[in-house]
């Protein structure tokens, strides 16, 4: 397995968390879950031209090009994994999707949708381009000059917004969206409207995500785990509280996910 990262240059990186690259492929599984994270995901399939995306009881796949993005997810994703064996992609930042549509970011929520609904013809080149690429470092400089020229509003966050998202990261499931609107100044409707817009979810739930984050980042961190301590330092009420939160993004409870987990905290594999 080969996994190559590039983070693009100014201002994009302001907006984009990071450009990767990924080859290989676990064939101990197809199917698994992507779990939500508050971020939009730009993937480009470069072995098969196309992407299974399955409904959470398996029983129906939806199939699009092999160009997509992925916008913020309120649940869990099921997706095949099997035909994925060379792949690349640009993990946008909390909120970091939106200079680039012409639509508000909430139109995108929970949706999974090809390059060319939302950039036309300059989507449409973009997979031949990054396949005619010799090297992941030409790769990378493709994929940064289609970002460039998607851009559609200035590269920067109304400051509400931005100082929102940097509330809620730093103290997850903390902040209430009444106190944050009071704070700035804003009607609470109003300020639900333009977080909205920009970040594609409403502050409540983006907080609620970033409180999930925050738990499998604790998970991840390899110590051993005090379930009653990560219930308390989180901020969820109690336990119950906890266990249907996690079970509503993730499908599992923490038991289920801590033995199939893999390397990468947002991704288990769906063993059947």
């Amino acid at each position: 397995m080969v996994f190559h990262t590039y983070t693009p240059r100014l201002p994009l990186s302001r907006f984009i968390d990071f450009c990767w690259l990924y080859e290989g492929c676990d064939l101990s599984f197809n199917l698994e879950r992507v779990l939500p994270d508050g971020c939009a995901e730009l993937i480009i399939n470069l072995h098969e031209d196309k992407f299974r995306v399955y409904s959470r009881n398996l029983h129906h796949v939806r199939t699009f090009s092999g160009s997509i993005l992925s916008g913020s997810q309120a649940e869990y994703v099921v997706i095949d994994t099997a035909s994925q064996v060379y792949v690349m992609g640009v993990h946008f930042k909390p909120g970091g999707l939106f200079p680039f549509l012409s639509i508000p970011a909430s139109e995108v929520h929970d949706q999974v949708v090809s390059l060319d609904t939302l950039w036309g013809a300059e989507a449409n080149e973009l997979r031949d381009q990054l396949l005619d690429a010799d090297t992941p470092e030409i790769q990378f400089r493709v994929m940064e000059q289609f970002l460039f020229s998607i851009v559609r509003k200035p590269l920067q966050h109304h400051p509400a917004v931005s100082y929102a998202l940097k509330e809620m990261h730093s103290l997850p499931g903390m902040r209430t969206t009444a106190d944050l609107s009071q704070h700035l100044g804003f009607s609470k409707r109003h300020f639900i409207q333009m977080f909205c817009n920009e970040v594609g979810v409403t502050p409540k739930l983006f907080s609620r995500i970033r409180r999930f984050q925050e738990v499998l980042h604790l998970i991840h961190r390899g110590e051993q785990i005090n379930w009653s301590n990560i219930v308390f330092d989180c901020g969820y009420y109690d336990q119950a509280h906890f266990n249907h939160d996690f079970r509503a993004f993730s499908g599992l409870n923490p038991t289920t996910y801590m033995k199939f987990q893999s390397e990468h905290r947002n991704h288990v594999p769906l063993v059947q």
